[in-house]
Formats: structure tokens, sequence, C-alpha cells
């Protein structure tokens, strides 16, 4: 399993962590994703084999949040 932060703006509150959390939790790859709102981050733990992260960035951005 591989960890990595990303980068999100545009998260503001349960919802948009609600949002961002459930779109990468039903990629297939994912075990795990945490969103810190107050630093603009979302913690995602995965299976690298299984899902890359121009695909979690793709979730992220369908929701209709920015990833730097």
């Amino acid at each position: 399993m591989e960890q990595k932060t990303l980068e999100v703006q545009g998260m503001s509150c349960g919802h948009c962590k609600m949002s961002v959390e459930g779109a990468l939790k039903k990629l297939e790859g994912v075990s795990a994703a945490e969103v810190n709102l107050e630093a603009g981050k979302v913690d995602v733990t995965f299976d690298e084999s299984k899902v890359n992260v121009d695909a979690m960035k793709e979730a992220i951005e369908e929701q209709g949040y920015d990833v730097a």
C-alpha cells in the first residue's frame, strides 16, 4: 500500500469532505481517504497496482474541486 497527500482547493465544509472522501473510496484500490479541511489536503491510502494518482485527481475534479 502506498500513501499520498493531495492538495485540494475549494473544500470548505463537511459536505465537501464527504464528497471528496466518497469519490475516492469508490475507486478500486483506494482503501482510505481522509480530508483535512483546514489544510486543504486529503491523505489517500491506495494500492498502486490498481489505481493511479491521475485517476484520483480526476475523481476529485469531477466533484468540482481543483487538485494542485
